[in-house]
């Protein structure tokens, strides 16, 4: 299952940011780990065989660095997925 996790910063201190870069970065659940503008700072695409090893990987996230907001959302469906770059504006 793919689950999209948005997440809120408690504070902006190059230190937090460190920590919380080298924590997700240490989880193989996370597919893609962006930094967003806006009113979440961070997405991040989270892959899990099921639900419990989602709690699972919530729970280490919680406990690797203080963080304001956690927000999950699960995938129902992919329609589309592709790695082709569009490098032509022509097609």
């Amino acid at each position: 299952m793919t689950v999209f996790v948005a997440v809120t910063t408690p504070e902006h201190s190059q230190e937090w940011l460190d920590r919380f870069h080298a924590a997700v970065e240490g989880f193989p659940e996370v597919m893609e780990f962006y930094r967003m503008s806006g009113q979440v700072d961070y997405l991040l695409r989270v892959v899990v065989p099921d639900i419990d090893a989602y709690d699972r990987f919530y729970k280490k996230l919680i406990a690797a660095v203080k963080l304001k907001d956690v927000s999950s959302t699960f995938a129902i469906e992919q329609i589309k997925y592709t790695t082709k770059l569009p490098l032509s504006a022509t097609d």
